[in-house]
């Protein structure tokens, strides 16, 4: 059996025998398989009216607190989203009732984000199917791959510079 990555590694190998491919066996699998795995997800999310990155901040917040609150800093450092991308979606979620914003309690120029009744709702909501499209996504893989999987990929990301404090 073979996929798309079998098919361009037999081709540079061919075209250009002196160079060595293999990374491209890892890593251009990783790219095809987050492709893959980004549309799934994204088909879910607009079932329930979202992106990934709105998904993402409702997570957060939803996973952060008892609050499900977290200053704008402290949402970009716990999430996925981007700082410049962060206003704008904080933005986009109030406008549509899904988070509050309100001046902190301890910092005067500080700003709180939470997640609204609506919000939680929302993420409570949209959690279960996004955990069984990751479900069906792993489903080729018995626990002991998955296991093996993440360790791997939790390597490659600690060497990269990828570690919490």
């Amino acid at each position: 059996m073979a996929d798309h990555v079998d098919l361009v590694l037999a081709q540079w190998s061919e075209q250009r025998p002196d160079l060595d491919a293999s990374p491209m066996a890892v890593l251009g699998r990783l790219k095809r398989l987050a492709q893959l795995v980004d549309t799934e997800l994204r088909r879910n999310f607009a079932a329930h009216d979202l992106d990934s990155a709105s998904f993402d901040v409702l997570a957060t917040l939803r996973r952060s607190n008892s609050e499900h609150s977290l200053t704008p800093a402290g949402l970009m450092r716990s999430s996925m989203v981007t700082s410049g991308a962060i206003t704008q979606r904080l933005d986009r979620l109030e406008a549509r009732g899904l988070v509050s914003r309100r001046p902190s309690e301890t910092d005067g120029r500080g700003v709180q984000v939470s997640l609204t009744e609506a919000g939680l709702r929302l993420i409570d909501a949209v959690l279960p199917t996004h955990l069984a499209t990751e479900e069906k996504l792993l489903a080729a893989l018995c626990p002991a791959e998955r296991e093996a999987l993440a360790g791997t990929l939790r390597t490659v990301l600690e060497s990269l510079g990828d570690k919490t404090d």
